[in-house]
């Protein structure tokens, strides 16, 4: 098929007007002028969307789906205390109701646009939602513990975890890994023993500096996860001992940052040693602008990582923080926060191309699959989105990119492809019972209010 749209904008290139991509099976054949295009492939059936954008699917590089169904419970209040009201409300979550959120929150990520996400979970719905749907990408199972002698059991269930959704899962779309939660949830010796396994390739993800709190608990012993948090994980736990030092460097002394995959996620507390650290290991950061603005965790350092030659992708985090699923608004919002902060002495003034560069190409570098997705490239898999560009508050558009980032929304999607499958079309996902699913997380959250 080949598809026109007023523009076409591959990311890895400069944008197209009056663009054209053929797709043949699932993998992109040719990106062009359309009218080059409809000379060379005079076969194939066009579909032209007009005055749209046509992009590479967004590329989520730290999400929770199977949190959707808490938006909205745990609303205007900080990192640590949103932390443990949320853990007080997992309590109510049968295993159905972790399923049926995580159904939601892949369906969301459908309609926003997001072709390939980054997920950790723990109890793997969120793997089977993404397997269902259609969605592409990493599977991380969570792990935690903070007293020695339960590693070895951990690591078990987790080993086995693994291997019973590599088995259940496509592993042309998803791939496994393994995440140590946090610094504050963790026995040191659960580092080692994930850099152990992950010694091969297996990606590995762990929230990382990604908060005061978090920063204060781990150098000084002291904030709200040094009490109440951390009870809720293991009341049993020994006393923490301060150790000095910041996440980053804690961490490092485990040398965990050695594995050859590793995403480390927020990275809002961090100084140039930390940074520093994180590039000399070639470490990828996943960066959530609106989760850490609305819980005040901070703000993630992105000239500097940028500087020190970092990969950075863009990602929504728990719909239980975010309350939506929206890349657009990620794009945005974290535009607009590093722009606030800029000064002269600051080397650069981000622009528009650079954020949607970040949710899409760089997001696909930080999980290892830019030779896969992330840009509209012959050869590469047909996950794209086309963007209604119709709207009053688009028009005139003379600048694509900087429409999409400022101007479109999730409502402006016309289509969602996943390896040349329509998956969400004109408002509606393809084979899918969208409003069934939304009733059942309806009763979820009527359990949670009460």
């Amino acid at each position: 098929m080949l598809i026109k749209a007023r523009y076409v904008l591959p990311v890895s290139a400069p944008s197209i007007e009056n663009g054209a991509v053929v797709v043949r099976d699932e993998k992109i054949v040719a990106v062009g002028a359309a009218s080059d295009l409809e000379r060379a492939y005079a076969d194939e059936p066009v579909t032209d969307f007009g005055l749209a954008a046509l992009i590479p699917g967004f590329v989520d590089a730290h999400t929770h789906l199977e949190y959707t169904a808490l938006r909205g419970i745990v609303d205007d209040v900080p990192y640590a205390q949103w932390k443990s009201k949320v853990m007080a409300h997992e309590a109510a979550f049968t295993a159905r109701d972790w399923e049926d959120s995580a159904q939601l929150g892949a369906l969301e990520a459908l309609a926003s646009g997001i072709t390939t996400i980054a997920d950790i979970t723990q109890t793997g719905a969120s793997g089977r939602a993404a397997q269902d749907v259609g969605l592409r990408g990493v599977i991380y199972r969570e792990v935690e513990g903070m007293e020695r002698h339960q590693l070895d059991a951990v690591m078990d269930r987790a080993l086995a975890d693994i291997a019973e959704w590599e088995a259940a899962f496509d592993a042309d779309r998803l791939e496994v890994g393994i995440a140590p939660h946090s610094p504050y949830s963790c026995h040191p010796q659960l580092f080692s023993a994930v850099r152990d396994y992950a010694a091969d390739g297996r990606p590995v993800a762990m929230h990382l500096a990604g908060s005061l709190e978090e920063y204060q608990f781990v150098k000084y012993g002291s904030s709200m996860l040094g009490f109440e948090v951390r009870e809720q994980y293991d009341a049993a736990a020994p006393l923490w001992l301060p150790t000095g030092v910041s996440p980053v460097r804690y961490v490092d002394q485990w040398q965990i940052f050695s594995v050859p995959r590793f995403l480390a996620i927020h990275c809002t507390q961090v100084d140039r040693e930390d940074i520093e650290i994180l590039a000399r290991s070639q470490v990828a950061i996943a960066t959530c602008p609106r989760c850490n603005a609305k819980l005040g965790m901070g703000t993630a350092p992105i000239d500097e990582f940028l500087e020190a030659g970092l990969t950075i992708g863009l990602g929504t985090d728990s719909p239980a923080a975010t309350n939506t699923m929206g890349m657009f608004a990620e794009m945005s919002n974290g535009l607009l926060i590093q722009r606030s902060q800029s000064t002269p002495t600051r080397k650069r003034f981000f622009s528009a191309h650079q954020y949607l560069q970040f949710a899409t190409l760089d997001g696909a570098r930080a999980l290892g699959l830019d030779d896969r997705v992330g840009s509209l490239e012959p050869g590469k898999l047909a996950d794209l989105v086309v963007v209604d560009l119709t709207h009053s508050a688009q028009v005139p558009t003379r600048e694509p990119e900087s429409a999409l980032v400022h101007t479109s929304h999730r409502s402006d999607i016309v289509l969602v492809m996943v390896g040349g499958k329509a998956l969400y079309a004109d408002g509606d996902w393809t084979g899918q019972d969208g409003a069934a699913i939304k009733a059942r997380v309806e009763t979820i959250r009527d359990k949670l209010r009460v």
